[in-house]
């Protein structure tokens, strides 16, 4: 696929309140071109995955320069004016494709920013709950760093009592958050949960509403999917328990089904999905009764993370 075509591995936000992940390197041109009407002046890039206190942005107000600026850590943070949107799209092109001397060119300034608060440090025992949380949370792999730090500040709270602030949440969630990219920085070739994924978007194509880490538990899955359902003949789903049970190394269940109730359209859907997920590489176990769940095992769970 051409660079026109090829998604980058980046998510965009615009102030009219919109968001493009990984937008193709033409509406990423066409996001920047269009800039300098009211209510439209500035869009913020960051990496996907995202990575702490790294983005890229740029202002512009009609018959004025372009005002672009990049931040590659917490200490360093440039600015630089530039005169046309296309010298603009080609710097943000670059940084989204990680290409060396992007950044070349240009007469970059530091840009003042306020130093970071001191955050004070918790006391172990708190600590290490929520450090054991959230490191579950992140093996399950599909909460941002904003959730995260929601999951991290509520984990321990009784009544009144916040042990943890939302600054140490921040903190702790971003530390493991690196953690977790360096360990994911190692894996090689198509993992199971993005196989798991293509047989997913390979269902939803012939007609079957496949969702992940869909609600909290079965019984909330089963009452929700309907609302899901589009023009699809069946479903198959697995929910936030079912992720902690396979990132624990235990294997996944998958819960399916046809929209109209019967027991012939369910093993039907059944036997499409066991069909999609071998063609992806993934193993099953199933005994054909459209009462009992699929499990996808053996299973390893290396869930990159995308937010």
């Amino acid at each position: 696929m051409g660079p026109d075509g090829e998604g980058l591995a980046v998510k965009v936000e615009t102030e009219y309140g919109e968001t493009y992940a990984r937008p193709s390197e033409r509406q990423l041109r066409d996001l920047v071109h269009r800039l300098g009407e009211r209510g439209d002046n500035w869009l913020v890039m960051q990496r996907i995955p995202d990575v702490p206190d790294v983005f890229a942005q740029v202002w512009h107000e009609r018959r004025g320069d372009y005002q672009l600026e990049h931040r590659e850590d917490r200490e360093r943070f440039l600015g630089t004016m530039v005169p046309d949107a296309a010298a603009v799209a080609d710097a943000l092109v670059g940084w989204a494709r990680l290409r060396g001397g992007w950044d070349s060119g240009f007469a970059w300034t530091p840009v003042a920013m306020d130093p970071p608060p001191e955050v004070p440090g918790l006391p172990r025992a708190i600590r290490e709950q929520v450090e054991d949380r959230v490191s579950e949370l992140l093996r399950c792999g599909y909460d941002d760093r904003a959730t995260l730090a929601e999951a991290a500040e509520e984990y321990l709270v009784d009544g009144e009592e916040r042990p943890v602030s939302p600054a140490q949440a921040r903190e702790l969630v971003d530390r493991l958050w690196r953690e977790r990219l360096d360990e994911q920085s190692a894996w090689e070739g198509v993992t199971d949960p993005e196989r798991l994924s293509g047989a997913f978007r390979a269902l939803e194509t012939s007609g079957i509403t496949a969702r992940e880490n869909f609600t909290c538990c079965r019984g909330c899955g089963m009452a929700e999917i309907g609302a899901e359902r589009a023009d699809a003949r069946g479903f198959v789903f697995f929910h936030q328990q079912s992720t902690q049970h396979a990132a624990g190394g235990h294997g996944l269940s998958l819960y399916y089904g046809g929209f109209d109730g019967s027991e012939e359209t369910t093993t039907a859907v059944g036997h499409e999905v066991v069909a999609a997920l071998t063609g992806a590489g993934l193993s099953t176990q199933w005994d054909g009764s459209p009462g009992r769940a699929i499990n996808v095992t053996p299973l390893t769970w290396d869930k990159r993370l995308e937010g």
